[in-house]
């Protein structure tokens, strides 16, 4: 007989307020639960008729978006298990642009399918493995599912065909007119190597008043105010950058000025000015006929500038100010005073124009085409100068940020398609035939992981579903899903998606609609999902420390007064 040896009682590991949970009751199911409810937040946003969602932040501020990037980067999610989700998604956001949505509902379906299996004893490492077998086999599958590609000098309705699914999911009814716009300022900025396109050359202002159909594209950096000054038109000019205020400079000491006599009382102040005229006439002297200021302008030096006819425009953003350097090839000082040659920059036109009852300040470089392009001018700054700017008009500034968010995905999906120009069918098509060919692959395995490799095939079926969902109603939903999984079996069923229009029975050709999606964005959106789906399976126990930080302010209770 084993000898019982007595345990020790109130053993303390961790520090008073560390909180440790463990095992499967209390981690594992805990984690797939908040998982769960954070997908299922956003899962209802999922397609061209996801719901938008009021997100109020903790500043106040209030966004109105179906964009699950936008949704998850406002809410603060607290839960560890849920952050991993979270982090997942915003990896697809700054790799693709696009999917982030695809990210989240399908790590939470796959957690959901998993939790069914632990309940009924199946061990997470199983699980994973099964998780990661499956989504390498439908990696490798995907890639025999691509219908077609970009074609390579990509023109604009090849470009706008592409957009439409991706900007459809956020702005369902205006993706004909942004795709368009889209289109036309992408292959405004394309350089002659589609691959180096950059995406930060298509910019977006947004003006009040108007309505969709007023926005336009502009060519060049187009700026929501006039210039400081008199000077409202320059062509050919030298420019100069100042980070820095167009100002007498202030002594950072207070001092004192002792003054004898009405003379030195006369002079006092015309020193003052005769230096700021020496200095703005240096500029003047050195070519400069645009000045671009980062900061504010004096109203002595505003005198002086416009005296010498130099154009002065104020740019408070450090992005924007950065951007334009790079446009006009500057750059910045962060001093007053005439700048060197290689510090000058050069624009072709600076205009103010009119859009829509707003006056607005456009520089550009001319290219081919414009009636006063000169072609012996033409040197290698055309390639990096170029710009676009695509000047979006809307009733409010939610909606005039909502579409701003649209065509974000909008350039990100091209940026991603001049990669990788393959393209496989939309609408839930692809997910569907993944999870079909998934399914019969799990079905020849042996072992206990071909459990988790089948339940990852069912997961895959959450986009179809929600889409139909979304668009139809639950009911009419699972029957979409039903009569899609039979076209499916049929030879050449690969392309059968779900109809959201729902014009004959809820399905559609994606192919024939038009409805294609980008091949890598599924890629990492699988890829992401899983990785995410694992790595909360693998976790047992979570150990949280007690937050830093002081002890909380009482709160006053609301019926007393101020004393």
């Amino acid at each position: 007989m084993s000898l019982k040896v007595p345990k020790a009682q109130n053993l303390q590991l961790f520090k008073d307020g560390y909180k440790h949970l463990q095992g499967l009751e209390d981690a594992v199911l805990r984690n797939i639960q908040a998982v769960a409810e954070l997908s299922d937040l956003v899962r209802t946003s999922f397609g061209p008729n996801g719901r938008n969602k009021l997100v109020i932040n903790h500043i106040g501020k209030l966004f109105v978006t179906s964009d699950a990037a936008t949704i998850i980067r406002e809410i603060e999610v607290l839960h560890p298990a849920a952050k991993l989700l979270v982090m997942a998604s915003q990896a697809q956001e700054s790799e693709m642009g696009d999917s982030t949505n695809a990210v989240l509902i399908l790590a939470g379906e796959m957690l959901k399918k998993a939790e069914q299996l632990l309940i009924m004893g199946l061990h997470p490492s199983e699980i994973i493995k099964g998780y990661e077998l499956a989504s390498q086999k439908a990696l490798a599958e995907l890639e025999t599912l691509s219908t077609s590609t970009l074609p390579s000098p990509p023109t604009k309705p090849t470009l706008a065909a592409a957009l439409k699914p991706a900007i459809a999911s956020k702005q369902y009814g205006y993706e004909d007119l942004l795709a368009g716009l889209v289109a036309e300022a992408a292959l405004t900025v394309m350089p002659p190597n589609p691959k180096n396109f950059n995406v930060d050359n298509v910019r977006v202002v947004k003006i009040m008043g108007g309505n969709l159909s007023g926005s336009r594209v502009v060519r060049g950096m187009v700026f929501g105010r006039e210039p400081e000054g008199i000077v409202k038109k320059v062509k050919k000019a030298k420019v100069a950058v100042f980070t820095c205020a167009l100002d007498i400079a202030q002594t950072e000491t207070k001092g004192t000025v002792l003054i004898k006599s009405a003379d030195e009382m006369l002079n006092f102040t015309r020193g003052e000015e005769k230096h700021l005229e020496k200095i703005f006439q240096e500029i003047a002297d050195s070519g400069v006929k645009v000045i671009i200021a980062g900061s504010s302008v004096g109203e002595l030096a505003l005198h002086f500038l416009n005296r010498m006819n130099i154009a002065v425009l104020k740019v408070l953003s450090k992005f924007d100010l950065r951007r334009l350097c790079r446009v006009v090839n500057a750059t910045p000082l962060a001093r007053v005073g005439a700048p060197t040659a290689e510090e000058a920059g050069f624009v072709d036109v600076f205009e103010t124009t009119e859009i829509g009852g707003d006056r607005v300040t456009v520089l550009r470089q001319v290219v081919e085409g414009d009636p006063d392009f000169d072609p012996a001018e033409q040197d290698s700054r055309s390639e990096k100068t170029r710009t676009a700017t695509i000047v979006l008009r809307g009733a409010t500034q939610n909606r005039l940020d909502d579409l701003e968010r649209a065509v974000d995905d909008g350039v990100n999906v091209i940026k991603a398609l001049l990669k990788d120009p393959r393209l496989v069918p939309g609408a839930g098509a692809t997910e569907l035939e993944l999870a079909k060919r998934v399914e019969v692959y799990g079905s020849g395995l042996k072992g206990l992981s071909q459990h988790a490799v089948r339940r990852w095939a069912q997961a895959l079926e959450v986009v179809p579903r929600t889409l139909a969902e979304n668009a139809l109603g639950g009911g009419e939903g699972n029957e979409v899903v039903s009569r899609l999984w039979a076209k499916h079996e049929g030879p050449g069923g690969e392309t059968w998606g779900v109809d959201v229009e729902a014009e004959t029975d809820g399905t559609l050709l994606a192919t024939e609609h038009q409805i294609l999606d980008s091949l890598a964005a599924k890629q990492w959106a699988i890829k992401l999902a899983t990785e995410a789906a694992t790595s909360v399976l693998a976790v047992d126990s979570i150990i949280m420390s007690r937050p830093a930080g002081g002890p909380k302010i009482p709160q006053q209770s609301g019926n007393w007064d101020e004393d």
